[in-house]
């Protein structure tokens, strides 16, 4: 275990402040500048189009009463929490693990600030082709798709190095 925070993982958060800062910048932008259901073309596959995200990713849960507000609020703190804690654990040189962690706290973190103040995620990227739509997302769940996608990724190579150290032990 790193024996100061500079040594730590935690030396990488501020990409989860930056991540938080884009996602809520960006948030506010589209509050001031849409109406709910507005969209507007950027390319022929991708819109801006601000939509209330109530659930979880793809709206899971979002018919669900209120409570779920509440479950999701009470995850993110969790998991925020956790990956702290697991950042403060290892090592500032485990740049792929460490930029995992902090783009999933600073995504975690920019929706729970929208489900505490609003209620629900506002959601904005909007991706389709043709008539088959993707759902809308933001920056935070971008940020989270990314960050675990790279903590899979690190397993694999993680594991696949563990094998060939364990190869030459033997």
């Amino acid at each position: 275990m790193p024996t100061s925070w500079k040594d730590s993982g935690l030396r990488w958060y501020w990409i989860a402040a930056l991540v938080f800062m884009a996602d809520q910048l960006s948030k506010l932008w589209v509050l001031s500048n849409f109406k709910l259901g507005e969209s507007i073309q950027i390319l022929p596959i991708f819109n801006f189009t601000y939509v209330r995200n109530y659930g979880a990713a793809f709206n899971f849960l979002s018919d669900a009463g209120g409570w779920q507000r509440w479950l999701f609020t009470f995850i993110a703190i969790g998991f925020s929490l956790l990956l702290s804690v697991w950042l403060r654990q290892q090592s500032h040189k485990m740049w792929r693990l460490n930029l995992a962690y902090t783009l999933v706290i600073g995504g975690a973190l920019g929706n729970l600030i929208d489900r505490l103040q609003h209620g629900y995620v506002v959601d904005f990227l909007h991706l389709y082709w043709n008539n088959s739509h993707y759902p809308a997302f933001n920056i935070a769940d971008s940020a989270i798709c990314v960050g675990a996608a790279l903590i899979i990724i690190d397993s694999f190579i993680t594991s696949k190095n563990d094998k060939k150290t364990d190869g030459i032990k033997e």
